[in-house]
């Protein structure tokens, strides 16, 4: 199976790093440093190399470097089972990120085509006990990772829901200004819908053939509507005195909720205790980077945000066997190279430091 890995990240005026030059081999990368010193800054960066707003969903904007504010660019050159790619994201004075690949313009999707990435981060541990929209963020991550049309497909039906949201709002009653948005919003409903679908099944034959010291989950997916074009069309049509009362549409995929079980205790994820939590979540990101395995013909490029938190020396060395055993390059960040330790010779070093807010890269082995 060819790998998919960087082999040289250049981040230019990004965050806290003025300037940083990262040349490693495939291997995984370990980062380690203090807080603050601009380790998941390098993370975000990468993140930037798929499709959508990254690990932290911040504008262009807020990337760039400060006090300076010239826009800032990252590049990266890419190995994977289509060939050696060079990316190129370029955000001008806080605009709107522009993509080249290969020196050619292109749009953010087409990085879907040449990598696959994923991601772990602190945020994400409250997954199970916060609101619905995050738990729909991380599917439709998951659901892109395997389709990436389905980012395009999503932004279709967002832009139709909110013109006919614009409409409710107004006590818009003339039917005739409905039919192409409700039309379109129910093609790409039942897109956004049978996506999902498709990424839960890929991700429970990954957990069903794999041997892993993580425990499995068992996701079920919760959206009340039709399940064909013809019918959530109609549903839509019949909805709208209910949703002109609401002054917003209440039916459709982005009304969903994703529920996680622990499956070998049979406890929803909701309740169990922080480390159960944690492992869980690795477990499904591991079960997706397999699963991407066979899929894209390579393992992802895995960002591991202050992974050690909330597993004990055990888990963490597990983890790291699983990483290796599945042939991905794991960038991972923590704030001290212990941490790693389990690693050994299987991982890259790296030591980021920070100084008067400008912070500085050094690979170590």
């Amino acid at each position: 199976m060819a790998g998919l890995y960087l082999s040289k990240l250049t981040l230019s005026h990004f965050r806290s790093h003025k300037r940083a030059v990262i040349e490693v081999g495939a291997q995984p990368v370990a980062i380690h440093g203090n807080n603050g010193a601009g380790k998941t800054n390098i993370l975000e960066a990468i993140s930037l190399l798929s499709p959508g707003r990254g690990l932290r969903r911040a504008s262009a904007e807020d990337m760039t470097r400060r006090p300076e504010a010239v826009g800032w660019k990252i590049t990266a050159l890419l190995h994977g089972p289509l060939g050696v790619s060079e990316i190129e994201i370029v955000s001008e004075k806080g605009a709107a990120r522009q993509v080249r690949i290969d020196g050619k313009p292109a749009p953010q999707t087409a990085l879907g085509r040449i990598a696959r990435v994923l991601w772990l981060i602190p945020s994400m541990d409250r997954l199970w006990i916060e609101g619905a929209e995050g738990r729909r963020r991380f599917l439709d991550r998951i659901t892109l990772s395997f389709l990436p049309d389905h980012a395009e497909i999503s932004l279709a039906y967002e832009k139709a829901m909110r013109e006919r949201n614009r409409l409710l709002k107004d006590m818009v009653r003339e039917p005739s200004w409905y039919g192409a948005l409700e039309a379109r919003m129910a093609e790409t409903a039942v897109a956004i819908h049978h996506n999902r679908l498709h990424a839960l099944k890929a991700l429970a034959d990954a957990q069903e053939a794999a041997e892993t010291a993580f425990p499995t989950a068992t996701l079920t997916l919760e959206c009340e509507m039709p399940d064909d074009v013809d019918t959530m069309r109609s549903a839509l049509a019949d909805g709208r005195m209910r949703d002109l009362k609401a002054g917003r549409t209440l039916i459709g995929p982005h009304r969903a909720d994703l529920f996680g079980t622990y499956a070998a205790k049979g406890v929803a994820a909701r309740d169990c205790s922080t480390g159960e939590q944690k492992a869980l979540l690795v477990s499904l990101i591991l079960a997706n980077a397999r699963a991407l395995a066979s899929d894209f013909g390579a393992p992802p490029l895995l960002l591991l945000d202050e992974v050690a938190a909330h597993l004990d020396a055990d888990r963490r060395a597990a983890l790291y066997d699983e990483i290796v055993a599945l042939g991905a390059q794991a960038w991972m960040t923590g704030t001290e190279d212990g941490l790693f330790e389990a690693m050994g010779s299987r991982a890259q070093t790296i030591l980021v430091t920070d100084e008067e807010g400008v912070s500085t890269v050094s690979t170590l082995t």
